[in-house]
């Protein structure tokens, strides 16, 4: 069966109410595929997701940027699994580089926030990749696959995961991961996950690429056979974020 193309937006550490009201009154009036051809996601932050969520067309869902690594409690600042179950929230971004980066939430963490955030019913959207340093030296794969393992090891169903392949030299930088790049990492990470994890869950697993994703390079990127879509920092605060999602529409060629 092929693998639906999946388009998460996130919206980081920013947006006004009113800013956040224009964006998804843009989305909403929008023309794009069916839910059938591509899965769309968007991420504000913590004090939006009700918000957006009220107000947000039906075929859309939202995604919190991040939750607890277990049960609520004294966790000042934290945000619970559960809480985002209470809410209606149905997906989550966990292991985002720059949480791992300015956080220090490390492979294991990781794999564990999601493993916790899956057994709550969440759907999780796991990020990995690699800093230009590491891609320079040649260790590109050994890091995603240390990154992918700590994850697959907490991992018993893989339905409701999405795995993002998103390069740190290419978040936020202008810079992007070469659609000839994207698709190498892509397919390697398929492989690891067909001898580590099982053929079924490779074949079916979608793994999107995350990096200065935009209108003007998201066809060429979707058109690789093992990008399964996108998760887009910056455009997706943009009306190109549209052309992003309609970049969907290259699979059926």
């Amino acid at each position: 069966m092929a693998r639906k193309f999946f388009v998460g937006g996130n919206w980081k550490c920013n947006g006004t109410t009113e800013e956040v009201k224009k964006i998804v009154t843009t989305l909403n009036e929008v023309e794009v595929p069916s839910e059938d051809v591509v899965e769309v996601v968007v991420s504000p932050p913590f004090v939006f997701l009700t918000f957006v969520n009220s107000l947000l067309r039906s075929d859309f869902h939202v995604a919190a940027q991040n939750c607890w690594v277990r049960k609520g409690g004294a966790f000042t600042g934290e945000i619970s699994a559960e809480m985002l179950v209470n809410l209606s929230i149905p997906w989550v971004i966990i292991g985002h580089s720059e949480r791992r980066a300015l956080l220090n939430e490390s492979n294991e963490f990781v794999g564990d926030k999601v493993a916790y955030a899956l057994s709550q019913g969440l759907k999780v959207i796991a990020c990995i990749g690699e800093t230009l340093e590491e891609r320079e030296s040649g260790s590109t794969m050994a890091v995603v696959a240390a990154q992918t393992k700590a994850i697959a090891g907490k991992v018993t169903n893989w339905d409701n995961v999405v795995l993002a392949y998103e390069p740190v030299w290419a978040i936020g930088t202008g810079k992007v991961a070469t659609p000839v790049q994207a698709q190498e990492v892509h397919c390697e990470l398929r492989k690891w996950l067909h001898e580590n994890v099982g053929g079924d869950i490779a074949a079916s697993t979608r793994i999107i690429y995350g990096g200065s994703v935009n209108g003007a390079n998201c066809k060429e990127l979707a058109a690789q056979p093992d990008v399964d879509g996108f998760l887009v920092g910056g455009a997706s605060l943009k009306p190109e974020f549209v052309d992003i999602i309609k970049a969907a529409t290259v699979k059926k060629n």
